[in-house]
This record gives structure tokens, sequence and C-alpha cells, in this order.
């Protein structure tokens, strides 16, 4: 089994050069898709890498719009995904119809869509953000004007009170993973384990009743922070902590292990997996590359309404 796998890492390395491909992976696929990858990282990262590589294709391992993203910002690139039926929960809640009403509803006011959301969805915003760069995005926008922000209401909820915004309206989606980690788990995995530090996803639910006491830095006495994929990556790395409990998709545990061996790091909850994350595979990889399957693309006037607000997203950092 191990001679197998690491003769499809090989052909997967063989192939990617062959065929001028980049693999870009997002922080929660699996440890074989990771390792295979050019790039590991989170939205913002990854489409930064997307819209500046020299490679002709692009092999987006991660969720459907992901790859659509990486379309807009490249669209002279071929753009791959592994498994086309890998969507996003988060994405789902909300429609275009949706978002055209709530507009209507708020004449004038200024609308900030996560990055996880569809194609025709970021045509239809201002500024599209991810969470590393929300809450400066918020900032930047005039204090007398509404905000609406979408889809995810635990993400909205942080950026709110993180900018002090009142005049902000937030859409009642969620993400099915993060949403699911409750205080409970964290409160048991916390006692488990001694001195730990505890780092967390915006997006978790936990965060909304946690917020006060995690954003001047302690919770319950623990040390915490709310942070990005990637801004959990760069703190546990800097951080003299040697225990970290981990709030967001297990996924990033392994390159979390991979680059911090000295370190431990344990999940607040064995359940937090997107089945969506986990639907790219090695051998889903290799035959994507092998037969140039699957390209993602976007309809060049919803990609031309869209690069307006992901290049905002870009601008900000």
């Amino acid at each position: 089994m191990q001679v197998q796998a690491e003769g499809l890492h090989d052909e997967i390395i063989r192939l990617k050069k062959k065929t001028d491909t980049i693999i870009l992976a997002h922080n929660y696929q699996v440890p074989a898709v990771q390792d295979v990858a050019d790039l590991v990282g989170d939205s913002l990262g990854l489409a930064r890498k997307a819209g500046t590589t020299s490679n002709s294709r692009i092999l987006f391992c991660g969720v459907h719009f992901m790859a659509e993203t990486a379309s807009i910002i490249s669209p002279e690139k071929r753009v791959l995904i592994p498994d086309p039926a890998a969507g996003c929960s988060l994405s789902d809640s909300i429609t275009l119809d949706d978002l055209r009403r709530w507009k209507k509803q708020h004449p004038g006011a200024v609308s900030v869509g996560y990055v996880n959301t569809t194609a025709e969805i970021k045509a239809e915003l201002d500024y599209c953000c991810t969470s590393s760069n929300a809450a400066a995005i918020v900032e930047s926008i005039p204090k007398d004007r509404e905000v609406l922000f979408l889809p995810d209401m635990f993400l909205g909820s942080y950026v709110a009170k993180a900018t002090g915004r009142k005049n902000m309206f937030i859409w009642p989606g969620e993400c099915h993973v993060h949403a699911g980690i409750t205080p409970e788990d964290v409160q048991k995995r916390l006692d488990s384990m001694q001195d730990a530090e505890f780092v967390v996803h915006p997006e978790c639910s936990c965060t909304t009743p946690m917020l006060h006491d995690i954003a001047s830095g302690a919770y319950k006495d623990t040390k915490a922070k709310i942070l990005s994929t990637e801004g959990m990556m760069k703190h546990v790395a800097k951080s003299d902590t040697k225990n970290f409990v981990v709030g967001t998709e297990t996924g990033i545990l392994y390159r979390m292990r991979k680059e911090n061996p000295d370190k431990t790091f344990l999940p607040a909850s064995d359940k937090a997996e997107c089945q969506f994350m986990k639907m790219i595979t090695p051998e889903k990889v290799r035959d994507s590359l092998l037969y140039d399957k699957f390209e993602v693309s976007v309809p060049p006037e919803t990609a031309r309404k869209a690069r307006r607000a992901i290049e905002r997203m870009l601008e900000v950092g």
C-alpha cells in the first residue's frame, strides 16, 4: 500500500511538470493531496497565487467556488478541479435572488461578501473578502454607509464586534463544519491538555459566546486568538506555546504538525471534517492531470463583474 501511494505521488509530480500545471491546495485537503501541491494555504493566499502564476494550467484542490475564483482572476489560464461536485454548504446558503432582494431593502448599502460564494454572487458585490481581511475591508468603508455582510453569520458577528460597526446587517448563513464546534467541545479539549493555547476560526459558532473573552486575549484563563487558517499557521509557528487546541476543520492539523514537529495540536472537535474538501483524492488529482478534467470556467460578463470585487479583496490584503 505504501509503495502504491509513493508511486501515485511520483506520477502526479511527473504529470504536473509535463502539463505545466500548478497545484493549489487548501489547508483542509487530505495529507496526500497537500503533499503533491505547489502551495498549501487559505483562500486569500491561493487566490493571490492563481493571479501571479506563470503556469498555463491551475489544478485547484479545494471546493468549487475556489476554482471559480481562480478562473476569474486568471481568465487566460485553464483551471481544473479534480471533482466538480466538491461544493460548500456556506456558499449554498444564499442565492442570487436572495442577494438582489436584500440589496433592494437597503438601497445605498455597501455589499461585502465572503469568498465562500459563487461567481454570480461575487458579480453582485462591492467587495469580496476572506476571514483574514474581512475586518480590514469593513473598516475601509465610510462609517455612514450601511454594510450588508454575507453569507456567514458567525464571521459577520465577529467583524461587527471587531470593528464596532453599528450599521452592519448580516446574512444568516453558516458553514456546517464550523457551526458544529461548540463551547462544550472546546472546554472538554482544553481540560484534557495542560498549558494549551486556543486558536479558533471566526466561522465557528463557538466564537459568538466566547467572543468577548477571546477578543481580550483570553478564554477562561486560556490564551486564545481568533484567526484565519493562514493566520493560525503563522501564529503557532512563532508562539512559545507547545500545546494547541485548534478550532477549525481538522485538515489543517496535518500541516501544523508537519511544520511544527516539536508542538502538539488537538482538534477542538474530531467531528469537524468537511466532506466536500475530502472529496478530492490523489487518484482524482492524477486523473485530472492525465485526462485534462474537470475544467471550471465562468461566463465572461459574470467574471468581469466579479473581478472588481475580488480585486478589491486582494488590494486590501
